[in-house]
């Protein structure tokens, strides 16, 4: 009995035992599963921390859209290429395995859907084939300008602006990739931390993606660095050559400058000493035109032959070009010819008093301008205008070539300033026409003498230029016989530019000389009508101008 209680005593206290050690065991374990939750629960709050960081930096990273919107274009079109890829193996094993409606469906829809996204492959073929391609390229300068005149000088300029700006911009994005790539850098040591807290491998996948990303940049980065070096020196030898070219035609420019200001001082200097030395005003007002058109002509001669490459091919060009201008320009081109005639021949001047028959129509003025291409007349109260044209007063232009194929009567030509002018008074039979002879040229020698003193001087000016034979000046007085009477034409010198003045005179003085005489009488037509009775001979009509 004492042996059954001792060994039921001591399996009591082996049993005792063993619950005390399972007692112990279990507070440990529960300690741990403790201590593996605390570990998660601190996990999970830094990731999330870490995921608030993240949301922070991506609004950051979202700033920079041009680059991201170019990376994230990249990212897209490989993705449809990836899917289009998958798409296209899906189309060949349905079609050779195709047995089901569905599948036949199935078909169907993939090769629309593989028709959608070629075309969209299509639309952005360019971005697979490197990210930010555009924007790693520098703006391209295809055609340099070369500056071969002044009017270029001011594109060279434009040009160096031009690239400056290019160049300004370029390294701007530089600087905005940098600053991208820094948050990057950044996301990435965060998600370096979540990958070591990460157990459950959630997050390998945004750190791959991330990893990719930043690697991408980089390269871009680098890319653009040594591109940046290379086109800034590209640059700076464009605008080497450029600034060159600029500053050799500023001093060609200057010379020209220089040249064309000492021509203009001579021609000036050359104007001084015409006004002094030629009185006449008509001669004075063309020599100083002449002078001028010398000065514009060889002004343009040395712009010409300081801006022309070429000068023998352009005198080819333009001697083809003339030739056809010529023939459809020809009155044009005649009226310049006209021009250098009656400039350098010197048959008219501005001032002259000319006479020109212009399509059967009479004009008498005085020369007001001469132009490259015509005459410019204003006609005045003349002889002609009084008997034929009933008008004066009128500006009239006459083309230069008109003195190949038209009449022009100079009245003033050269140092001459009077002309011959007539009066012609018709008396009858029974005057006595001696007389009268006489009193006319008593008369046009009283008022003429000025003028004929005049024209002596002036034609024996003229013989230096000219063979005179008949140099008379006196008033010349003729005398014929016309149906109804005897007619007296008195000739006399008188101003070239007041004809009728004098004429008006003479003509009133040599009336009333004829009337003051009783053997003088001025013929006109009369009528004498003879009646006789019926028994003598019929009277014979006769008409008498008496």
């Amino acid at each position: 009995m004492k042996i059954v209680l001792f060994v039921l005593l001591s399996f009591y206290t082996l049993f005792a035992q063993s619950g005390a050690k399972d007692e112990t065991t279990l507070s440990k374990t529960e300690s741990k599963l403790l201590e593996k939750q605390e570990e998660e629960q601190a996990r999970t709050a830094q990731i999330g921390v870490y995921k608030s960081e993240l949301k922070r930096l991506e609004k950051e990273i979202d700033k920079e859209q041009v680059w991201m919107k170019s990376y994230s274009s990249y990212i897209t079109s490989l993705e449809v290429r990836e899917n289009l890829e998958q798409i296209k193996d899906r189309i060949d094993y349905l079609k050779k395995n195709a047995i089901t409606l569905s599948e036949k469906d199935e078909l169907g829809a993939l090769i629309s859907k593989e028709k959608i996204l070629a075309s969209q492959i299509e639309k952005i073929k360019d971005k697979d084939i490197a990210p930010f391609s555009k924007l790693l390229t520098p703006s391209s300068v295809d055609v340099i300008p070369t500056i071969s005149n002044p009017f270029d000088i001011f594109t060279g300029i434009s040009l160096i602006k031009t690239l400056n700006t290019d160049y300004d911009d370029y390294i701007k994005r530089k600087e905005e990739l940098t600053d991208l790539i820094k948050l990057i850098r950044d996301e990435n040591k965060i998600y370096e931390n979540i990958e070591a807290l990460d157990t459950k491998k959630e997050f390998v996948k945004e750190i791959e993606y991330k990893k990719k990303q930043l690697e991408r940049f980089e390269t871009a980065l680098d890319t653009i660095t040594v591109t940046a070096d290379v086109y800034k020196q590209r640059l700076e030898v464009i605008k080497l050559n450029t600034n060159k070219e600029v500053e050799g035609q500023m001093y060609k420019l200057m010379n020209i400058g220089i040249v064309v200001l000492i021509v203009f001082i001579i021609f000036f200097l050359l104007k001084l000493v015409v006004k002094k030395y030629i009185t006449d005003n008509e001669r004075f007002y063309m020599a100083n035109k002449i002078i001028t058109f010398t000065n514009v002509t060889l002004i343009i001669l040395i712009l010409f032959f300081n801006y022309i490459e070429n000068v023998s091919y352009m005198v080819t060009i333009l001697g083809f070009a003339s030739a056809g201008i010529a023939i459809a320009m020809k009155d044009l081109f005649m009226s310049i010819l006209g021009w250098l005639v009656i400039v350098i021949g010197g048959s008219i001047h501005v001032g002259d008093r000319i006479r020109v028959t212009m399509e059967g129509s009479i004009y008498v003025g005085d020369v007001m301008d001469i132009s490259l291409l015509r005459i410019t007349l204003l006609e005045d109260i003349t002889f002609v205008s009084i008997v034929e044209n009933r008008r004066a007063g009128r500006i009239i232009f006459i083309p230069n070539n008109y003195v190949f194929t038209k009449m022009i009567a100079n009245y003033t030509h050269s140092s001459l300033k009077t002309v011959w002018d007539g009066i012609k008074v018709t008396i009858t039979f029974e005057s006595n026409h001696k007389k009268a002879m006489h009193l006319c040229k008593e008369i046009t020698k009283k008022y003429s003498k000025g003028y004929t003193d005049i024209t002596r001087k002036q034609l024996n000016k003229l013989r230096n230029q000219y063979s005179l034979k008949n140099t008379n000046v006196e008033p010349r007085i003729f005398s014929f016989i016309e149906p109804n009477g005897v007619s007296i034409d008195s000739w006399y010198l008188t101003n070239a530019y007041a004809t009728l003045t004098l004429r008006s005179v003479i003509s009133t003085e040599i009336i009333d000389a004829f009337n003051k005489e009783d053997d003088i009488s001025i013929a006109y037509p009369t009528q004498v009508l003879h009646i006789q009775n019926s028994k003598s001979k019929p009277p014979m009509d006769e008409e008498e101008r008496v």
